[in-house]
């Protein structure tokens, strides 16, 4: 009976530290975040309203998406992810995964996550979520080691989720999914050389060329942050210019969009990493506020 009980927990913590590994691999926490942007602009498509079984389902497709594109990514960086301690402890690089298993998991999820936004909503969503697997898997993960272009490309697939949502809930490509994409683009550069700037050490000893400089960090990426920082400010208040949300949402976005560029203009002001820092857990609370703010002045919620 003592021997049937430790191999009964013995297989269950065998099954709970695999999927502890699969969530990692996927990275779970950041995926669940890139969602919640789908599934605010999908709530804020002219006719749609909350659906509990359609937000969901748009979860449950976009996290699978967006974590075959995780897996991917890791799947392809396993060398360089050995040289760098914030992810060297990673499933594959570790030994814990192996390649052919990370594959797997990779397809199945990507096809299951394509599956459920095309049935669930419609085929363009799914064609956009296709796209933004791809070009986030194969196109911005190897162009980390050419050149700093990567930034820009990274950026593409980055702001797709919104504009996935739109399109689930519009099935078109209209002015409001560009706005909101347009948010999510600019919104990434800022947030990502803060990134970048904290770890610099690491992306350099895995040859990645994040930086819009040779010189590393220093005032003249801190002042394309602020810049970037600045320009969200007019894009957070199009949705209210475009009728899609209320005068509510333009007073946030101009506060939320003031607060983000004060901390980019600390970063120009100090140089230093703690600023980094502050800027880059900064742009979490931008993207939170401009995406909670949006949602509860939609235009005939």
């Amino acid at each position: 009976m003592l021997q049937e009980n430790s191999i009964k927990l013995s297989v269950s913590y065998a099954i709970a530290s695999r999927v502890r590994d699969y969530f990692m691999m996927m990275k779970f926490t950041l995926t669940f975040m890139v969602v919640f942007s789908c599934v605010v602009a999908y709530l804020l498509a002219p006719g749609v309203k909350f659906e509990l079984l359609k937000v969901l389902l748009l979860f449950a497709g976009g996290i699978l998406v967006s974590g075959s594109a995780n897996t991917i990514n890791q799947i392809l960086e396993k060398d360089t992810d050995k040289l760098m301690a914030r992810t060297a402890t990673r499933p594959i690089p570790a030994g814990r995964l192996s390649v052919s298993e990370a594959s797997i998991v990779a397809l199945v999820t990507g096809l299951a996550g394509i599956a459920i936004l095309g049935f669930g909503f419609n085929w363009l969503a799914a064609g956009v979520s296709l796209a933004s697997l791809v070009l986030y898997g194969f196109v911005y993960t190897p162009w980390k080691k050419w050149n700093s272009l990567a930034v820009l490309v990274g950026a593409i697939p980055g702001a797709l989720p919104p504009l996935i949502g739109w399109v689930a809930g519009a099935n078109s490509f209209s002015e409001g999914g560009w706005a909101l994409f347009a948010i999510q683009f600019l919104w990434q550069f800022p947030h990502f050389w803060a990134i970048a700037w904290v770890a610099h050490t690491d992306y350099t000893r895995a040859g990645f060329k994040l930086m819009p400089t040779d010189r590393g960090p220093g005032k003249v990426i801190a002042l394309q942050s602020a810049m970037y920082a600045m320009l969200l400010i007019p894009a957070g208040i199009a949705p209210y210019l475009l009728k899609i949300t209320g005068p509510i949402s333009a007073v946030v976005a101009i506060l939320i969009g003031g607060f983000y560029l004060y901390r980019a203009i600390e970063l120009y002001r100090k140089c230093d990493v703690p600023s980094a820092r502050k800027l880059m857990f900064g742009s979490y609370i931008y993207l939170a506020v401009i995406l909670l703010g949006l949602l509860f002045d939609k235009v005939n919620l």
